[in-house]
């Protein structure tokens, strides 16, 4: 589900359009961008939250009534748990991780930085992110942002998406690569 290299809906744009305005305005960038952050972690880390978010059981009121709870709870900001309140309300829930990339796409872009989704076999390390962060940057000439997808089925390599632009070097799709140039011979 937080799958941020999935395409940004036009509704979930609009509202980090949104979003990303009323922080400026308040000057609380940063600040609602690490709370969007911990909201994400929460939906990621629960299948109760996950449910509460996607599940169209749930009336607007109660969807609205615990997002309030968990805000509150987790000590989010007012514009943020405003937001969120907001957001459950118009019954667009649904789309709150969407937004949430979308937010933090446009921050990046305010700070003059670009955002990167890597895919990984495995969690990379800290060394591993540098090395990548530089290597992005030399050939981007601007500052990435990491947002990195753990997907073993990509057996080993990685796969980068820099706004319309993707390398694929995935273990994953070089052995299919050989397995169609094998066919071809053969």
């Amino acid at each position: 589900m937080a799958d941020t290299s999935q395409h940004i809906s036009g509704v979930a744009e609009r509202y980090a359009s949104s979003l990303f305005e009323l922080a400026l305005e308040a000057s609380a960038v940063e600040s609602v961008g690490s709370d969007l952050d911990q909201f994400q972690a929460m939906i990621d880390g629960s299948d109760d939250m996950k449910r509460l978010v996607t599940s169209p059981v749930f009336s607007a009121a109660d969807q609205r009534n615990a997002v309030s709870a968990l805000a509150d709870k987790a000590g989010l900001g007012e514009l943020t748990t405003n937001f969120l309140k907001v957001v459950a309300g118009n019954r667009r829930l649904f789309a709150v991780s969407g937004m949430i990339a979308g937010y933090r796409d446009i921050a990046a872009r305010h700070r003059g930085e670009l955002t990167a989704d890597v895919t990984s076999a495995h969690e990379l390390d800290e060394e591993q992110t540098n090395q990548l962060k530089a290597a992005l940057k030399d050939i981007t000439g601007k500052d990435v942002t990491i947002n990195v997808t753990v997907d073993p089925s990509i057996l080993g390599g990685l796969i980068v998406k820099v706004g319309s632009r993707q390398i694929d070097s995935s273990l994953r799709t070089k052995l299919s690569t050989l397995k169609l140039a094998l066919k071809e011979v053969g």
